[in-house]
């Protein structure tokens, strides 16, 4: 299987952002990427569609990562308590999730995030204190207390 050569359409977690170029597995671009309209086969009027993309992209960065480090400051003075079905010992029937997250950081006050931007450390199971990373932007990441606790 050979190597495909695509042109990113939306931001991919560990691949790239939109705008970028990129080499993938044949059966990744095939069966993933392209069929989600996540990215599009680099030919030579692709890449010039690349260069508008890409300008667009660094004047709304511009704006937008004075915004982001806001968010951020006001992101890691917030501490979120959850709330969740818990056993014996603090062990919680099933797990947190980046869905929980987000809904919990909305219901504290938080801003409305997008929840392909939470990074769990790999799974929350248990009652107490966990920190959770949150990429606000692309240069901009900060941390969120999160006190899980039994209801």
């Amino acid at each position: 299987m050979s190597d495909s050569r695509l042109i990113l359409t939306a931001e991919v977690t560990g691949l790239g952002s939109s705008g970028d170029i990129v080499e993938v597995k044949g059966g990744y671009a095939r069966n993933y990427l392209l069929p989600r309209g996540l990215a599009i086969q680099a030919t030579k009027g692709a890449e010039k569609q690349i260069a508008a993309l890409r300008r667009a992209r660094a004047s709304r960065e511009a704006h937008t990562l004075e915004d982001a480090k806001a968010l951020a400051g006001s992101l890691s003075k917030l501490t979120v308590t959850l709330p969740a079905k818990a056993g014996q010992g603090g062990r919680l029937f099933g797990r947190i999730t980046t869905a929980d997250v987000v809904a919990a950081v909305s219901a504290a006050g938080g801003p409305d995030l997008d929840r392909r931007r939470v990074e769990l450390p790999n799974s929350i199971k248990s009652t107490g204190t966990h920190t959770v990373t949150v990429r606000v932007h692309p240069e901009v990441t900060t941390e969120v207390t999160l006190e899980v606790v039994a209801s």
